[in-house]
Order: C-alpha cells, then sequence, then structure tokens
C-alpha cells in the first residue's frame, strides 16, 4: 500500500496521502506547552496540514492497518451510478425514472482528521461525486441559518404558515406539519411534488393496490425515510430564503470553511419555480432520482469539522451552538435520528465501536461523515459497503488511540 506523501513534515511511514504542497510547519515536538494548548486548528482553503499518527496520538501501524481494511470493503455495485440505480431503487419502486443527473463515481475513498489536522487520505479525494443523502445534512443547515436569522420563528411553526399559497399544506392532515416534523422526517406529508408521489419512495404494503391508500399517521408520531418530504422541505426553505439554496449555502457556510470551488447542488429538470419574477429551482434533499449535493471527500472533511467545533470556524460562528444542539437531540419517534441527516448513536446501537455521542451523516453508497467529540475525530469514507464494515472501520481507527495520549 501505497501513500503519497507532499507534507512539510517528514513521513518516516507509508501514512500519509495529502495531495496538497504544504506550508513549512513546526514539529509539535518542538512546540512549547503554550502553543500547544493555543486555539484549534482551522485549514486554509486549498490546504490542510498533515501530521503523522504519533504527532496526534494515534499508533501508525494501527491506523495503517485500519485504511488497509476498508479498502477493501468498497461497495461491490456497478460505478456508474445511473445503472446502480435501476438495479436497487428502480427495482422495487414505481415512478423510478430519473429526472436528475447522476455519474461514474470514484473507487472507494475517504480522510482521517485528528485534532484538526489530516493523518489519512486514500484514494480519490479531489473527485466530485454524488453524496446522496448527506445532501439533508446540508439542506438542514441552511434551514438553521434561515432559524438562526429569525426568517423562521419556531421549529414548532406550522410549515404552511411560510408558504405564499397553502395548497401543498391543504386538508385537515397536511395543514398540521410543523418545521420540526419535516425536519426530522416524521411529517406523513401526503401528495406528489415533482412527479412523484409521496407513497413512491421506499412504498409500503403487501400489494401495488396498497401502496396509495397507506395509513396516515399523526404528524410526528411516526418516522419515515422519505425523499419526496425532504424535497418538500427544501421547497418550503426556498420561499422562505426567497433565493437559491446553494447561494446561501456557498455564502453563508462553504465559503466561510475554506471549501473548493468544485461542489455543485443539483435540483431536478422539472423543479422549476418562478420566485419574485425569476426563475429559481429548488432544491433535493438526495441524490434518489439524480441530483443532489455532488462533493468531494476533501469538502465533506470540512463540512464535518465545522459542527466537530461545534459551528465554528476560526473566529466566525458560522452555524449556532443551540441549532446544533437541536439537531442532536433525539427524536421521539426515532431515538437514532435528530433533525435530518444526523444519525445519532443513541445506546451505541447503530456504532457499538463507538461513543454514544458520535454522529454521522450518511448517504448512500455509502457515504459517511463521522463525527467524534470526544476522540476530537472526523473521518470521511465514501463508497464502503454496507452491514458491519463501517463500524468495523471506526472500531480500528478508535483503536489505533494511544491510551495514555492526551489530545495535543
Amino acid at each position: 500500500m501505497k501513500f503519497r506523501s507532499h507534507c512539510a513534515v517528514p513521513v518516516a511511514l507509508v501514512l500519509l496521502a495529502c495531495g496538497v504542497t504544504m506550508p513549512l510547519v513546526e514539529s509539535p515536538s518542538a512546540q512549547t506547552p503554550a502553543q500547544k494548548t493555543a486555539s484549534p486548528y482551522f485549514p486554509p482553503r486549498h490546504d490542510w496540514e498533515c501530521r503523522k499518527p504519533d504527532e496526534v496520538g494515534l499508533e501508525a501501524t494501527k491506523i495503517e492497518q485500519a485504511v488497509a481494511f476498508v479498502k477493501t470493503k468498497e461497495n461491490p455495485n456497478p460505478r456508474d451510478l445511473e445503472i446502480d440505480h435501476a438495479i436497487t431503487f428502480g427495482r422495487n419502486e414505481p415512478y423510478d425514472n430519473l429526472i436528475g443527473p447522476t455519474k461514474e463515481r470514484a473507487p472507494l475513498n475517504g480522510l482521517i482528521i485528528k485534532n484538526g489536522y489530516l493523518v489519512a487520505d486514500w484514494g480519490s479525494t479531489r473527485q466530485v461525486d454524488m453524496t446522496f443523502s448527506v445532501t439533508k445534512t446540508f439542506l438542514s443547515t441552511v434551514v438553521g441559518l434561515a432559524w438562526q436569522k429569525g426568517l423562521i420563528r419556531d421549529v414548532n411553526d406550522l410549515a404552511r404558515d411560510y408558504m405564499p399559497t397553502p395548497e401543498l399544506f391543504d386538508g385537515p392532515h397536511n395543514s398540521t406539519i410543523t418545521w420540526d416534523d419535516l425536519l426530522r422526517q416524521t411529517s406523513d406529508w401526503q401528495g406528489t411534488l415533482w412527479g412523484k408521489p409521496d407513497w413512491a419512495d421506499r412504498p409500503e404494503g403487501e400489494r401495488s393496490s396498497d401502496w396509495p391508500n397507506r395509513k396516515l399517521w399523526e404528524p410526528g408520531t411516526h418516522y419515515k425515510y422519505n425523499d419526496v418530504r425532504v424535497n418538500l422541505l427544501a421547497l418550503v426553505a426556498l420561499h422562505v430564503w426567497r433565493r437559491p439554496l446553494p447561494d446561501v449555502l456557498r455564502e453563508e457556510v462553504m465559503g466561510p470553511i475554506g471549501a473548493s470551488n468544485t461542489w455543485r447542488w443539483h435540483g431536478y429538470e422539472n423543479s422549476w419555480i418562478e420566485l419574485d419574477g425569476q426563475k429559481m429551482q429548488s432544491m433535493t434533499g438526495g441524490g434518489h432520482w439524480g441530483g443532489g449535493m455532488f462533493i468531494s471527500a476533501h469538502d465533506m472533511a470540512r463540512f464535518g469539522y465545522l459542527f466537530l467545533r461545534n459551528g465554528r470556524w476560526k473566529d466566525k460562528q458560522v452555524v449556532s451552538e443551540k441549532w446544533i444542539q437541536m439537531a442532536r437531540t433525539p427524536g421521539k419517534a426515532n431515538a437514532e435520528y435528530g433533525f435530518m441527516n444526523w444519525f445519532l448513536n443513541t445506546g451505541r446501537k447503530p456504532l457499538p465501536s463507538a461513543p454514544e455521542s458520535s454522529v454521522t451523516f450518511r448517504g448512500n453508497g455509502a457515504n459517511i461523515i463521522y463525527i467524534d467529540w470526544e476522540h476530537d475525530l472526523v473521518v470521511v469514507v465514501r463508497w464502503i459497503q454496507g452491514g458491519s464494515a463501517l463500524n468495523d472501520f471506526i472500531g480500528q481507527v478508535l483503536g489505533a488511540i494511544k491510551p495514555t495520549t492526551t489530545s495535543q
């Protein structure tokens, strides 16, 4: 296994593949105690400072073994994601036609960030790929920005009150749906959006004739992963912001954290509306029918690192700490899910190897951002197979932490 290294810090072991030219930095061993307790490191745009594993309290051999392990766990499905869609979602769903873009993905790749520094980088981590439902976390973040700016008064407000016309929220059921219901995927909204009926996404029932006549659940009481309703949240958020959501995300989040200019957030070919006399595209919350966030692993890592630092980047509070606390609060209908797409490790059931306080942002593929405050750790892994592979990999990374070493 070979790793490319472009770090100024000498690398004796094959553990770094930063892929960037770094400025000359002082080795931590030469730093004073005052320097070691300085403010957290934040990577400048285009760069991410590399450190050897033992400089951040990790055992180099175990990190090497963890990376070698995960490289054997690539999703075996076709890398052409249009074909992958046809043999997964398309096999069991009506209305499965793609209405957004897809592309051929990279092989498995990823990054490990410990104490703010890049310690491992493997595969095509600069390639821009679909990230599927990790898009939901970008969407809920944009909703959170509207909340912290006062554009949304309270997440318990009715969503219909933020629309110029309430047709999408007409009726005794839909009219009671709140922002919180939409954010937690507990709205059970009933209807059709962008040509996709709500029941057609992961349909329930024994026969196809049962699907449109499913049981309706009171909003807030039943969790159902459903991209039609996620896309509804994106449309309501567009009406609140009155400007394209990718513009909001770029100016409020991705610019401040130094993300590249390569990411793209795609809607559907038929998700255009007229707003204030302008044509605007409503975004998607995933890649279920194409579209969603197309992004590199490096930019995903920056996004995850923002939340590891509790929404702060350098001297700016980008995302409200209170919003993050709300997003990490388990829902009443699903204790392992906060706001979309905050997957919680409640009871350590999803990831037994990880602390209960850790979270993951997850997308089909699988695309994973793992955030661990207890160990000052962000891990991005893309196109890993399902089953126990993620838990086993995270367990190996955590097993590399030296028990007697304090965070630097």
